[in-house]
């Protein structure tokens, strides 16, 4: 589990395609600082698991389901990538609880500076908007994010100078792919109603919870 508060930048060094999957070496701070093998750490928003340590680099392996779901299928060396280690139960949990399981692909439409502060206008697919709503939050490319507004095609998040400093964000052009990932909490709920009711939510079946 992860916060969604990115804690470095890393450079990817090499990668190497193992059948259906791939390998990436990533040159990153955590590498010489206690990382351990079979350590979870996010990368770009997906939970990987550390294979080989090196003092400056790091292995994890791609499965293809993460391929197909993230933007691995098209990074290359020297692309940067957001990294955060997992979260500890006795952590303070700034941004929003986040699994590091990547629910799609979005592409940025729009940047627009205002003032010192940065607005990405993301198309997501349909999929993936059902649980976006305006104030919530939504994982991008691992950062923890706020959803300003959303449409039936896209929606749009503020970016802070600090974020933006510290992020691969700051590299980023229209056009570029995004790993995307919903709050977890609202597919959950999703989930408890549907089961509840098949027929869907009534006055009555509302009434039945308290909800009037």
């Amino acid at each position: 589990m992860f916060t969604g508060l990115v804690e470095s930048v890393g450079e990817i060094k090499k990668t190497v395609r193992r059948g259906a999957g791939l390998e990436m070496v990533i040159n990153g701070a955590f590498a010489g600082d206690g990382l351990t093998l079979g350590e979870s750490i996010a990368i770009d928003g997906a939970c990987l698991t550390v294979t080989a340590r090196q003092e400056c680099c790091f292995s994890v392996d791609v499965s293809p389901e993460t391929l197909n779901r993230t933007t691995f299928n098209e990074k290359k060396v020297g692309d940067r990538v957001n990294l955060e280690r997992a979260l500890r139960l006795s952590d303070r949990l700034g941004g929003h609880l986040v699994t590091g399981h990547i629910d799609g692909i979005g592409i940025i439409r729009g940047i627009e500076r205002k003032g010192d502060f940065m607005c990405l206008r993301i198309q997501a697919p349909v999929g993936i908007l059902a649980y976006v709503i305006e104030k919530g939050s939504i994982a991008v490319d691992g950062i923890s994010l706020t959803v300003n507004s959303c449409t039936q095609n896209e929606f749009d998040v503020m970016i802070i100078p600090h974020t933006f400093a510290k992020t691969t964000l700051q590299y980023k052009k229209v056009g570029e792919k995004v790993n995307l990932e919903n709050d977890l909490i609202a597919k959950y709920v999703e989930k408890f109603l549907l089961s509840r009711r098949t027929s869907g939510i009534t006055k009555e079946f509302l009434q039945q919870f308290g909800i009037s």
